[in-house]
């Protein structure tokens, strides 16, 4: 059979004129319909949303779990072998002569804030803490929980959650939108990936279906994020003396949440209206910048040689057992305290939850790293972007949450660290370190937090708008219609203050984790479209067929 030229046509049909204008009618309002619904749902039904959310997670939890599981399993394994498949690795994402758009030091910096930084700066101290008191091992007996011994344990399980099962995610959702966009001029967006599976077929309903998956996905996988950095965020305006905004517990009170959000989702749709190119790269710079200082900090007066010793040695032990965590499901055996139903509740709530979280927020991460890849090739990128973020999130974790276990075991703090909610434990620490040479100097490290959180809030929530309007203009990365950039930043905080309001972070989380379901099947699927494009572009080019399509000479 003789090979056809690559598709390099994928007509999308958006509004001429009106409201909708360059927006695809078909997506956006079924996109709106669908994240009104939930908000308005959320609100006037509260008890019936939290009861019928609770049934969805639990079956998905009980019959979805190994999916979840495996399947980040595949991503991983899918981006390494197009790293190293020389037919793979070399090409590059745009034209033959295309130079990458921005300096190694933005495209890090913007990869990094909007793909993790905001959970990063919560649970680097919060998970490492977690795990040095709970995780496989000790349920099973092997290690005893909050001793030694289970140090090594605490970083194994982190570096699993926070390493490159999450960066693969966003790789192969990047890769397959860089690829077909710029290398094929497709349109920027979800249903271009899977045009070597269904061709010109997705012009229609179905590639509607799929942008619309995409969308709630998004605004799903960054409601959680904002959801754990809005109780962060109300944590630390405690801490430098805006009182009345937590709960006696230390959790966000309703008016802490409605502040938070009216703060937050105020800033980044300001940025969002100011493009990539100008509020969201100079965000990421800040962010970056005080991301190393804080970082700086724990090197400089935390636990250096303790942190030290627990990137090498934990690095070591997660590689080592990175194929067994990567395969390995627990299944209950039903009965409510037997270790097998302890074990497979903890991975459902930490392994599975993580999976979702990546795989919802991967449409996003990887639009938005699509992007800003423009000209790099598909080995510079991989490597980039799996390697690279997963060991800062290695180096945040050992030294932030390195600090926080020694200080729990030798220092003194006494249970100060251990007992703080999950999103003041940087705060309790840095405070536990600080307040008794100067409580100016601990009051400062609190406000730097509190603005560096709010920098990486603003830029995953200005992103995230900036995509989703992308995704429903069929792909057009241009200017957008100012209503629309408003109405997402509106939905997108009415999302997680509604969620939040009626059932906490938990309602948050069991919607994103029934959102990401059906985007998992979309990332399988570009995996296999983009396996099938490389290599059928390989055999092309010893037909002597052109690979790359000219892209469009603007108007």
């Amino acid at each position: 059979m003789a090979l056809k030229p690559a598709l390099t046509d994928l007509p999308i049909k958006t509004a001429d004129a009106g409201f909708y204008r360059g927006f695809s009618r078909d997506v956006t309002i079924s996109s709106k319909i669908l994240i009104g619904g939930l908000v308005i749902w959320a609100v006037a039904f509260p008890e019936q949303a939290g009861a019928i959310l609770n049934k969805f997670n639990t079956f998905i939890l009980a019959n979805f779990a190994t999916w979840y599981i495996w399947v980040v399993a595949l991503f991983v394994l899918v981006c390494i072998a197009l790293a190293i498949w020389p037919a793979a690795g070399r090409l590059k994402l745009g034209q033959h002569d295309e130079k990458p758009e921005f300096s190694n030091f933005s495209w890090f910096s913007m990869m990094f804030g909007a793909g993790i930084g905001v959970g990063m700066l919560t649970w680097a101290v919060a998970e490492p803490v977690y795990h040095f008191n709970n995780n496989p091992e000790v349920i099973q007996g092997l290690t005893n929980a909050a001793s030694a011994d289970n140090i090594r344990m605490a970083y194994k399980w982190s570096f699993l959650h926070w390493g490159l099962g999450a960066w693969a995610c966003y790789a192969i959702a990047g890769l397959a939108l860089a690829f077909f966009s710029y290398r094929r001029s497709l349109p920027l967006t979800i249903r271009s990936s899977l045009t070597p599976l269904f061709g010109k077929s997705l012009s229609g309903p179905w590639g509607h279906v799929i942008d619309i998956v995409a969308v709630v996905a998004t605004i799903l996988g960054v409601a959680q994020t904002l959801g754990f950095g809005v109780e962060q965020f109300v944590s630390g305006l405690s801490r430098i003396g805006i009182g009345g905004l937590s709960t006696e517990e230390g959790t966000a009170s309703s008016l802490g949440i409605i502040v938070a959000i009216l703060v937050i989702m105020g800033a980044s749709t300001l940025s969002a209206l100011s493009g990539v190119g100008k509020g969201i790269k100079w965000l990421s710079n800040i962010n970056m910048v005080l991301s190393i200082a804080l970082l700086g900090f724990f090197l400089l007066f935390g636990s250096t040689f303790f942190g030290l010793q627990a990137l090498v040695v934990g690095l070591w032990d997660y590689l080592i057992a990175m194929p067994d965590m990567m395969f390995r499901v627990w299944q209950s055996d039903g009965a409510a305290d037997s270790v097998a139903t302890k074990l497979a509740n903890w991975q459902g709530a930490w392994s599975v939850f993580y999976w979702a979280w990546w795989v919802a927020f991967a449409p996003f991460v990887g639009l938005f790293l699509a992007r800003i890849s423009k000209g790099r090739t598909i080995r510079e990128f991989v490597l980039g972007a799996m390697i690279v973020p997963s060991i800062m999130c290695f180096v945040w974790f050992t030294w932030a949450g390195g600090t926080a276990i020694d200080l729990e075991l030798t220092g003194g703090a006494g249970g100060v660290i251990t007992s703080a909610p999950d999103g003041d434990k940087i705060f309790a620490m840095t405070n536990f370190m600080l307040a008794p040479i100067s409580e100016i100097l601990s009051w400062l490290m609190a406000a730097m937090i509190v603005v560096l959180l709010m920098t990486y809030l603003v830029t995953s929530a200005d992103s995230a708008v900036l995509i989703v309007n992308t995704i429903n203009a069929a792909g057009d990365e241009g200017p957008k219609a100012r209503p629309h950039i408003i109405f997402w930043g509106v939905a997108l905080g009415s999302v997680v203050a509604a969620l939040l309001l009626v059932g906490g972070l938990k309602a948050i989380q069991t919607a994103m984790v029934i959102g990401a379901l059906p985007f998992s099947l979309v990332m399988v699927l570009m995996c296999a479209a983009l396996i099938k494009a490389i290599y059928n572009d390989s055999r092309r080019e010893q037909q002597g067929m052109e690979t790359v399509a000219s892209p469009e000479p603007a108007e």
